[in-house]
């Protein structure tokens, strides 16, 4: 039998009365010294025979014989008291996060490996058994491609006033950082790293903190994560404390060939709509064991350093403050809360997306000007932007897109990343099959087998853009998933029209192999979807209420949908994005040449709002090196519901 295990704690209030909890659970296998707080514990708290000090220095000049020290105090403190103990040889269980910085985590790594002692971290999440069964792939996902945390957690006034630090980026000249990213939602992140087989600081290429703030507190309460991974995954995680209500935080799990949501506080994994709960393997009862009986540790320091990486760029960015406007007040007193509008909604989109809230346009997001801004003619605001769409999902076939678009009114009639369809990306123009290769995102049809994962996603680069004083030229790249240049691109933008209605933009493009081959565009509509025939001109517009779509001869879904028509016009009341009254406006498309006025029109409405025009409706269309494919349309954005025949004469 093991002999007793002698243990010191340091911080015996907040999180230190579980592990008191816990140690009592441990029964004779353990017992409890000496604790260290600056703050007597309560009566009856501790074991009689636990001595009991100020600090760490003077519990270990008094005390003899400890093999394991547990630290349970505030963020800031973890590497001073971390570095003690290890600096002493004394085994050691951390709390999460061990440290705040990279240079802090190189200093207690090193420190640890000079005297030999072994650090467990405390990210309880990872004692779960369900991230065996995930590296097992027990759910038959496939190949991991991507990775999401969701955090929707509610905390109230005596939350961030419960300490001094509490809330804080630094207190007495040392930083803090506590926030939403790295105390209370911080497992979102780490459970997902590990899932993502990311734990070492070499296996992280790129980190992006965009953080908020709706309390008054220097910290950030709401916040994305993104995290770029040397094994192709991205982990992305939203997490917010202003939350309307608190519900249980998930982990999702994408894989090639299907999904699944951890719920990482209760152990349960649901797929295909059942669920399994797994059991938990206690942190420091692992640390016990690997002391005793040599077992691997399961959150050790070195696992943490992906972590830290993340924890290291949220110190380095500072939230941004969102406006009031967009918080609405719950409770009163110390129970009063606050509540970012609509924060589940973009928590869930930002993460499906594997977008910023300011890539989303969030209105309560911190503005970052549009890679490109169309100054189109008109009043002082940009009628439409030209996003690059570097930071679009792999999976979501990155590529430049308008959005918004906006009517002289101001009303919003473009979309992007919606839930729905991450790869619908306002006005753009993609394909789902170039030569094998899918620029449209999503999964791909494939004859057989129906939509189904394939890494076959391909990306839109702008090369070249010469802005004009009606608009715009690009030049554009479409790159393969080898890096390989496939197609080029030439798109034209120019504002035909403009008064204080309505707007009518040019839009062009030309297709030409890069190489000296013919390329063959396609879709699903030429692999044999009937009725799919989706690729080319794509519009994804807003949520809408009240729709009239139609043509000249035909009005309704069905009735336009795959039609050959001179125009396609949608009038509808807009929704719009900031949270105002919906305002109603017409959108509408209409060829510009001839070979623009044989394809079929696309539409949807039941099932999401969007319009475009096939280009491959039921076959491939062959772009050679002497026969480049183009296509000509005409937009046109217009306040208000306008009549058959003002959308002909203005499109004419």
């Amino acid at each position: 039998m093991p002999r007793t295990t002698t243990i010191a704690l340091v911080g015996v209030h907040g999180y230190g009365t579980v592990h008191l909890d816990n140690l009592r659970r441990l029964g004779d296998r353990v017992r409890l010294v000496a604790a260290a707080d600056p703050r007597p514990p309560a009566p009856g708290a501790l074991p009689e025979h636990t001595r009991v000090f100020a600090d760490l220095p003077a519990l270990l000049a008094a005390t003899d014989d400890i093999d394991v020290v547990i630290v349970a105090t505030p963020l800031h403190t973890h590497l001073e008291l971390a570095r003690t103990v290890v600096g002493r040889g004394i085994d050691l269980y951390l709390e999460k996060p061990p440290v705040l910085t990279l240079a802090d985590l190189r200093v207690l790594q090193e420190a640890a490996a000079t005297s030999g002692a072994r650090v467990q971290v405390g990210f309880q999440s990872l004692g779960s058994r369900a991230l065996r069964a995930f590296a097992e792939d027990r759910f038959d996902l496939g190949p991991i491609r991507a990775i999401g945390a969701v955090g929707l957690w509610a905390r109230d006034r005596a939350y961030w006033e419960r300490s001094r630090w509490a809330g804080r980026r630094e207190l007495d000249g040392v930083a803090v950082v506590d926030g939403v990213t790295t105390n209370p939602l911080a497992h979102a992140t780490a459970t997902a790293l590990a899932i993502a087989g990311t734990t070492a600081v070499a296996d992280i290429t790129q980190v992006t903190a965009d953080l908020y703030r709706a309390n008054a507190i220097e910290g950030d309460d709401t916040s994305l994560l993104r995290v770029s991974t040397t094994r192709g995954i991205r982990v992305t995680a939203g997490l917010t404390l202003c939350a309307d209500e608190q519900v249980d935080p998930y982990v999702e799990v994408h894989g090639r060939r299907g999904s699944a949501r951890f719920f990482y506080t209760e152990d349960v994994v649901e797929i295909d709509g059942r669920s399994e709960r797994f059991e938990r393997d206690d942190l420091f009862e692992n640390l016990l064991d690997h002391r005793d009986e040599g077992v691997t540790l399961l959150s050790p320091l070195a696992a943490s350093g992906a972590f830290v990486a993340v924890i290291d760029a949220v110190g380095r960015t500072a939230p941004h403050e969102i406006d009031p406007a967009f918080v609405s007040p719950r409770g009163e007193g110390p129970a009063r809360r606050l509540v970012v509008d609509g924060i589940e909604d973009a928590v869930v989109r930002a993460v499906d997306a594997e977008a910023t809230f300011a890539e989303l346009h969030l209105p309560w997001a911190r503005h970052t000007a549009p890679e490109v801004v169309l100054a189109l003619p008109g009043t002082g605001s940009p009628l439409a932007e030209l996003v690059d769409g570097a930071g679009t999902a792999r999976s979501s076939s990155p590529r430049p897109y308008l959005h918004p678009i906006r009517t002289p009114g101001g009303v919003v009639v473009t979309d992007h990343h919606p839930a729905d369809h991450d790869w619908h990306l306002g006005v753009s123009v993609a394909l789902q099959d170039v030569d094998g290769t899918n620029f449209w995102g999503g999964r791909t049809y494939t004859p057989g087998e129906d939509y189904i994962w394939r890494d076959d996603h391909g990306r839109i680069e702008i090369v070249r853009v010469e802005h004009l004083a009606d608009g715009a030229v690009l030049d554009m790249r479409w790159i393969g998933p080898d890096g390989g240049v496939v197609v080029r691109e030439r798109r034209e933008l120019r504002v035909m029209h403009r008064d204080d209605r309505s707007t009518v933009i040019a839009l062009s493009f030309e297709l030409a192999p890069a190489g000296d081959r013919t390329v063959m565009l396609g879709g699903p509509g030429s692999n044999g979807r009937i009725g799919g025939g989706y690729g080319g001109l794509a519009w994804r517009l807003p949520a809408c209420a009240d729709i009239d779509v139609r043509t000249p001869s035909a009005r309704g879904e069905e009735a336009v949908h795959g039609t050959v028509a001179p125009w396609l016009a949608w009038s509808a009341a807009f929704a719009d994005p900031t949270g105002g009254r919906p305002a109603e406006a017409t959108v509408a498309l209409a060829p510009a040449d001839d070979a623009s006025a044989a394809d079929p029109w696309f539409v949807r409405v039941a099932g999401y709002p969007g319009i475009g025009a096939a280009l491959a409706w039921d076959r491939a269309v062959a772009a050679s090196p002497d026969a480049p494919v183009r296509r000509a349309y005409r937009l046109l954005v217009a306040d208000g519901r306008l009549t058959d025949a003002e959308v002909g004469a203005l499109l004419a």
